[in-house]
């Protein structure tokens, strides 16, 4: 599961620095791009469950930690 999320978040924010970590069907999603510049942190997590609400919906994914952030903020 842990592929398959990182995949599906690559293939949405086409610059991002994904990584994920987890098991079971708990995971901790960190995410840089520049997709989210601009956006409040409510529209960041909104674009990211948008990308796997499917696999949180169908219950594979039950809790997500999600750090969404701009390059320039990860420092």
């Amino acid at each position: 599961m842990i592929e398959d999320l990182k995949s599906r978040l690559e293939g949405a924010f086409a610059d991002a620095e994904v990584a994920v970590d987890g098991e079971g069907n708990r995971f901790e999603i960190d995410l840089v791009s520049a997709a989210f510049d601009g956006l409040t942190r409510v529209k960041r997590q909104q674009a990211v469950y948008a990308v796997i609400g499917d696999l949180i919906s169908s219950g594979a994914v039950h809790a997500v930690t999600i750090r969404a952030m701009t390059p320039a903020e990860r420092g």
